[in-house]
Order: structure tokens, then sequence, then C-alpha cells
């Protein structure tokens, strides 16, 4: 398949993406205002959406490896574009992201984000940001489920070099529980930036669980260690070359 079709389908799969992202959240926004199962439900609704889609519309094939946890966890996952979030909100029974407060402007979105449990928080405001996500999540302000971070803080293309941000260790040692690393290589196929998706099979896994109660530098550097490894790993599974 040439360079030119590829752009073409991915360009029609994106649009008819957003097209379906506002087609279900405007349906079934009734049941979402009143209900957080009713929010839920539309998420996932759209996750299995995008992967239906993006197999046969752009080739691009998307697999969830490990167990993903259903219990009261803390899910540290590594970021490197839109489709991890929907291939870890698919797996898990009650996922809900520590997401950019800028986020919450975003039509449909923003309101969802909310309904499901996720915690905004303020870029640029580091310290008031990990004090108030801590207080949240100690306070028990936010619904029960599986609290997803991005250590990294941010999209990271394969290949690149990020520092792991001491947010997750922060969160690690206020809430007493274990940790479950999450790797991927969805961005080999699904950039941060641009339009082309590329066919292939786009991973995410779920590794063995951190236990809770390590001091949190070790905390960190295990982390890093175990997501950053899995990652590679999966990334040279998937072809790519830096």
């Amino acid at each position: 398949m040439s360079g030119a079709v590829q752009w073409l389908r991915s360009l029609v799969f994106i649009v008819q993406m957003y097209v379906a992202m506002a087609v279900i959240g405007i349906i079934l926004f009734p049941w979402a205002l009143v209900s957080a199962r009713g929010a839920r439900v539309a998420c996932k609704a759209f996750c299995r959406w995008v992967r239906w889609t993006a197999a046969w519309m752009v080739g691009l094939r998307t697999e969830v490896r490990g167990t993903p946890p259903s219990g009261e966890v803390l899910i540290a996952a590594k970021h490197q574009s839109f489709l991890d979030i929907i291939l870890i909100f698919s797996a898990v029974p009650a996922g809900k992201f520590i997401m950019k407060r800028e986020l919450l402007w975003t039509p449909i979105l923003g309101q969802y984000a909310l309904r499901i449990g996720c915690i905004p928080v303020n870029r640029g405001k580091r310290g008031a940001a990990i004090k108030k996500m801590v207080e949240d999540v100690a306070r028990g302000a936010v619904r029960p489920g599986q609290l997803i971070i991005y250590p990294q803080g941010t999209r990271v293309a394969p290949g690149a070099v990020v520092p792991y941000k001491i947010g997750s260790g922060a969160i690690y040692a206020a809430i007493h529980q274990d940790c479950v690393p999450v790797a991927t290589n969805v961005g080999v196929f699904w950039p941060r930036h641009g339009i082309l998706r590329k066919p292939g099979v786009a991973v995410v896994e779920f590794l063995p669980p951190i236990p809770a109660g390590l001091p949190r530098d070790a905390f960190m550097a295990r982390l890093e260690t175990e997501i950053e490894g899995a990652s590679d790993a999966l990334i040279q599974e998937a072809g790519f070359s830096r």
C-alpha cells in the first residue's frame, strides 16, 4: 500500500473517530449526567469503536497483554499517544486518569472525564498540583477504581528519553496501594502528532504489580526500569529502530 493511500485512509479514520466521539457522547449524555455508570458505558463504547475501526480502516490491530487489575490499585503507564489511553481504559473496569486541567474545556471529553472520576491538575504549578493530587486521593474524594497516572507527565515518542516525575511516587506513598506498571509500543503506529496511522499490532502490556510500601526512591527507580525495559522490548518487536 502506498504512503499516500495510507495517509488518506488515516485521515478518514481520524475524522470518523471524532464524529463517533460526538455521536456517542451526545446520545448517552443524559444518562452520563445522572449516572457515572452511564458515562463509563459511553467511554468504553467509544474505545471499542476506535479499536474496531482502526483494524479495518488503517490495518492497525490492538492487543492488551498481561493481567489488567480489577481492584483498587495505582496504574503507572508509558504514554505515547491517544491510543494507549483507549487501550488501558478499555481493559480495566473503573479507570480514572490524572489529567491536565485544560482538558476540562474540551467539548464532550472534558465532561465525561469528570463524570468517570478523573482528577484535573494544573500544569506549571508542580508542587501545588502534587499536593492536591495527594489530598484528593488520601481523602477518598474520588470514586473507587483504578487510578491511572503517566509518570513522565506527557506523551513521549518511541526511543525518546524523558525523566520520570515525582508525582507518581508521591501518590504511591500516599495511597498505600500496589502499583501496576504498563508498557506500550503504540507510538510506533499512532504518533503523538500528525495524520498517518501505520498498520501493525499496537500493544499495551500490564506488568506484575510493584507492592505497596517501598521507599519512594526505590519505587521510582523500579518503576522506570520496568516500564522502560518492557516498552523498549515492545518497540523492538514492532520493528522500530532509532
